[in-house]
Parts: structure tokens; sequence; C-alpha cells
């Protein structure tokens, strides 16, 4: 069966989770995306631990795997004049180039933007940054929690009075990085359909990430006031949307609509408290609401939302998460035949599902470091003594052996 993007290659420079994650949904949908690395530890990702059982020195761990299935590696030397001189090859029958550098590293390489357009006109140069390709923060360094301080995210999580409350997931480098990318690319990919020309992608994770403000922003600019942390409705400023500690765990109420409230209110008894909907924390009402979260337990209240459909679920660790009824069923934890692992290795699956042509997660194990390098160069039509002299003088490299690094430990 073919997949929605098959046809496509994508040359993923990128290292680490947005261009990563970006690259991985266009390859689980059947582009084909060639990992251009260093020929030194290439994607710093790699060295993430904790390794696979049985994982060998090329150091597929899972961080890894988790972010690089369906996908080459070619190892490719940047700074040599004829490392570049192989990119720009590839650059000519690719339709996609992916990259995370600070804005114009790639133009001091000699390999930015406007050179691969020469090469290949209709080439989409999609470019994932923190602060954009301009502005006054162009070349800050920055990682996630940096850009949601700055964009007001940040400061908006957590009950008032109390410090900024940090994500366990990477909104910035994911809602903001990545998937922005994925549907920049992919708008742009459709507008070449009909021009025949690429364009440049500039994705800032900062101006990604204020996105995720849509709501709350336009309020704001309406009314010429900004809401400061525990002002917000659907952030805790509301009895009947909260997360509520209970006998033994955590539940969370999202009882938002006058109708789920009302069905809570009557489940427990207390019909009294329908018109204290729309107090606050520290409330009175709060209290009341308290004290009946806490004198079950979370199956008990499992049970009750089964009776009375009042938006009420548990708060689970992520242990249950995995292996819980929704995600066997969604097909969102799959195993992956990886070589060298002595069992498959367990990764996310796909999170959207196409009812004609879905993703698929197993096309392809997660490449060692360079483990195309020879294949890819014969197919951009390098001949057997090329790669031997593209080899020898360093600017390329073939399957890595002996290479080692280090990444969070």
């Amino acid at each position: 069966m073919s997949l929605p993007l098959d046809g496509i290659r994508v040359l993923d420079l990128t290292r680490l989770l947005p261009g990563g994650f970006c690259s991985l949904l266009l390859a689980d949908f059947g582009a084909d995306v060639v990992k251009v690395e260093d020929t030194g530890a290439g994607d710093y990702v790699r060295w993430a631990t904790p390794a696979y059982e049985g994982a060998d020195d090329s150091a597929k761990g899972s961080l890894f795997l988790a972010l690089n299935r369906n996908k080459a590696s070619i190892r490719i030397d940047l700074k040599a004049e004829r490392g570049r001189e192989v990119l720009l090859r590839l650059v000519r029958d690719a339709d996609v180039v992916l990259e995370s550098f600070r804005p114009g590293v790639m133009d001091r390489l000699g390999v930015g933007y406007d050179v691969l357009r020469e090469v290949n006109p209709a080439i989409v140069y999609c470019a994932i940054t923190g602060y954009g390709q301009d502005g006054p923060l162009r070349d800050r360094s920055g990682h996630d929690m940096n850009y949601l301080g700055l964009v007001g995210l940040l400061g908006l999580t957590g009950d008032a009075g109390g410090p900024p409350v940090q994500a366990a997931g990477q909104i910035a480098d994911l809602g903001g990085g990545a998937l922005m990318a994925a549907f920049g690319i992919l708008a742009a990919l459709r507008e070449r359909d009909r021009s025949g020309e690429g364009q440049l992608v500039d994705v800032s994770m900062a101006d990604g990430a204020l996105s995720w403000l849509a709501m709350v922003a336009a309020r704001a600019l309406a009314e010429d006031r900004a809401p400061r942390r525990g002002d917000l409705e659907l952030a805790g400023s509301l009895v009947c949307y909260r997360p509520y500690a209970c006998a033994d765990g955590w539940v969370t109420l999202g009882a938002l609509e006058p109708k789920f409230w009302q069905a809570w209110c009557r489940g427990v008894g207390r019909e009294d408290l329908v018109e204290r909907q729309f107090d606050r924390p520290g409330s009175e009402a709060h209290a009341e609401v308290e004290a009946i979260f806490a004198g079950r337990t979370r199956a008990q209240w499992q049970a009750f939302a089964s009776e009375h459909d009042c938006c009420l679920e548990p708060v689970l660790e992520l242990d249950e998460v995995l292996d819980s009824e929704l995600v066997r069923a969604r097909e969102m934890v799959v195993e992956l035949d990886q070589p060298g692992a002595r069992r498959p290795v367990r990764v996310l699956g796909v999170p959207l599902k196409l009812s004609r042509t879905p993703g698929d997660p197993r096309q392809r194990p997660g490449p060692a470091l360079g483990e195309h390098t020879d294949e890819l160069l014969r197919g951009a039509g390098y001949e057997d003594d090329d790669i031997a002299a593209l080899k020898a003088g360093g600017a390329v490299a073939g399957p890595a052996t002996g290479v080692t690094g280090s990444f969070l430990g």
C-alpha cells in the first residue's frame, strides 16, 4: 500500500527533538527521510540513555529510536568543500531540506537557502530556530522552557501566588517547532504543486508556542488587560475545571458546561453547589468540593464517571498510561524490530490516523550512524572510486565503528 508522502525526499540536518519529531511524522507517512549527520558523533540524541537491551556502540538508544525510525543516515562534513559538494548533489533530487542551526550558520557554511535554491529552485527549505530568522533574539541560544517563559505560557501556568509550573511535555519544541514545521513543509509542497517553485519556511519555536495562547491572547488584546497566573478559567481559576486530590491520588474534573457540572453535583447529592460552578479556588465552595473528592478513591471516581457523564477522569502515572486500554486500542505503543536488540523495541505509535493510508511506523529500523552513506552516494551518481576518495579525504564517512558520545547523562 502506498503512503501519502511516498516520493517526497527530505534531507534532515537537524539534531535532537524538534526537527527529529517533525521528520518522524513525515517518515511515518512515507517520506524518504535522510538524516544528514556529521562525520563525528552525529545526532546528539543517539547518545542519550537508556540504550535498548542489546544495543551496541552505534548507540541506537531508546530516545534515538523514538524519533528516528523509518529514516536513513549519511555522514557528511559540511565544513569540507567536497562535503558541501555532496550535499548540493543530494539537494538536486530532494524535495525538502530541514535544518535547526542558528540563523546564518548554513550561509556561513556555504549551503544556505539561496545556494540550495540555485541548485534546485523547487526545494522547500525549512529552518527551525528558537526565535526566527530575523528579530532581536535571532542569535540567542535557548531551550523549550526559555521560549515558554518569553511568550507568556510558562508565566500563566500554575496557581495564583505559586511558582510557574513546567510541563512534562516539550510544548515549544514539539507544538511550537515540530508540528509547525511539518505543517509549513506540507503547505509549501502543496503550493509548489501549483507554482513549481519552492520557498523558505521560517519556523520560530517562540512564535509557535505563542500561538498556543490564541484564545488567551485574543481576549487580552480585546480587553487591553492581560491575565496573570491563576486568572485563567481553563488553567485552574474555576472550581468546576480543576484537578482534585482524592483518597489515593488525583482526578480531573472538566465540568465546564453547566450540564456536566449539574450531573456531578446531582451525582454526589449536592445540588446546592449547582449555582457555585464558577466560584474561584479558595472559596467556601472550593473547600466543599475538595472534601467531597477526598472522600473517595480514584477507582470509585472512575466508576462514578461511568455512571454520571460529567467529564471526570483519573490522573494516571505514565506506566499506567502506557499499559492502558485506551493506548492499546489506539495503537499508541508499538513494537519495532531493531537490529542488535534482543527483543522488539517499544516506542510510541503514530498519533494521527488516516482511514485509507495510515502511517506506518515499521517501514525500516532506526539507522546506525552513517549506515546508508554508500547507498545514498551511489544513488546520487557517485562511482565506488569517488566514494572511496570522499571517505579518504574526510568529506564523508561510512558506518560508524568505535564512535561514542554522551548526552543527558
